[in-house]
């Protein structure tokens, strides 16, 4: 090698990172620019609104002043602005003309600018034209907060809509739980935070009536890491698959190990065909021990151990496990949860809570 020359390996790490400072500073430049134009297209919409104010026969005039301005758009800017698009411009101001998002939310975005009623924007436009069609509030609230804090595609944001996990993660709270959910998303701060009851796992591609083992369920949710990721919640990263221990000459798997950085623990799963059995608890018990005892570091919180299975007798697990135990038992569904009877039993719910009335 000539000394001016630079070792191979060297050399592709060197361009490598060179690459990288141009990819991200282009995502930068998207990202930067799609926000713009949600600002733009806020006010767009506001502008509309007061000057069909001025109309006397206000449909008409809204009519004609959407069409005169979709035409005027179109040959000066391109595509883009149909009166579709127009209308959605209209009613994105009326959505969020007089919205507030949480200040603690709002200072976490300090930097990013702010339209005159004070509020701002963190995502996409196309982002909001999902957000638009939910008609709860706090359901809004809650899925914006979510996307900002987690990074959410639209894609993302869609299947966990579609998910029903705002209506899962409410019906397992309480009244301030859901204003809170409404106020700053998801918070994690003790074990049962980061878990779920049930899990919806349609993205596996199993049929509820199709014939599968333990096995075949492991392999589809590795194949699936990502999304599996997405419907477990915030901060988990994955550690192992078949995590192999020895004790006493004895040799022990754990289905799958994941460690949740913001309570700082391992979460071990271990997954069951069929109803759960008290010697299930009894083996998770165990894993969940070893890990706290061998695996744990001084400075880590205790392992929280999850047995996901189809069904369970909630009076076996609460009979079986101490009151403060860090295991849960959680039940998975292979299909999207009916969120018309989600919805129901919520609105229910938040009766019994309020005592039929709204505070």
């Amino acid at each position: 090698m000539k000394d001016n020359e630079m070792p191979s390996a060297i050399q592709n790490v060197f361009l490598k990172n060179v690459s990288d400072v141009l990819v991200q500073a282009r995502k930068n430049v998207q990202t930067a620019v799609n926000l713009s134009m949600v600002y733009a297209y806020f006010e767009i919409g506001r502008m509309i609104v007061e000057e069909e104010q001025h109309g006397e026969n206000r449909a008409a005039y809204g009519m004609y002043l959407l069409q005169a301005l979709s035409e005027y758009l179109s040959n000066q800017f391109g595509k883009g602005f149909s009166v579709t698009n127009l209308k959605q411009m209209r009613q994105f101001y009326l959505t969020y003309g007089n919205d507030q998002i949480s200040q603690t939310v709002s200072d976490q975005f300090k930097n990013f600018p702010s339209v005159s009623t004070g509020r701002k924007f963190f995502l996409s436009w196309s982002h909001y034209l999902k957000l638009m069609r939910m008609d709860d509030v706090n359901e809004r609230h809650f899925y914006e907060i979510e996307c900002a804090k987690n990074n959410w595609s639209l894609r993302e944001l869609q299947r966990q809509f579609d998910s029903a996990l705002y209506q899962r993660l409410v019906l397992s709270t309480d009244k301030d739980g859901v204003e809170q959910m409404a106020q700053s998303g998801q918070i994690i701060e003790k074990s049962s935070d980061a878990v779920k009851d049930p899990y919806v796992l349609e993205f596996l591609g199993l049929e509820e009536k199709t014939k599968y083992s333990e096995s075949d369920l492991e392999t589809r949710i590795i194949d699936n890491l990502e999304t599996f990721l997405l419907e477990l919640g915030a901060g988990y990263t994955f550690v192992a698959r078949q995590k192999r221990f020895t004790f006493n000459e004895s040799h022990f798997r754990v289905d799958l190990v994941f460690y949740n950085r913001l309570l700082r623990c391992f979460v071990v799963f271990d997954l069951k065909i069929g109803t759960l059995k008290h010697q299930d608890l009894g083996q998770m018990q165990m894993y969940v021990n070893y890990y706290d005892r061998y695996e744990k570091q001084a400075d880590e919180n205790p392992t929280i151990g999850v047995l996901l299975c189809q069904d369970k007798d909630d009076s076996l697990v609460e009979l079986t496990l101490p009151k403060d135990s860090n295991i849960f038992a959680s039940q998975y569904q292979l299909y999207l949860p009916d969120k018309k009877l989600l919805q129901k039993k919520l609105q229910e719910w938040i009766d019994e809570e309020t005592g039929g009335k709204d505070d």
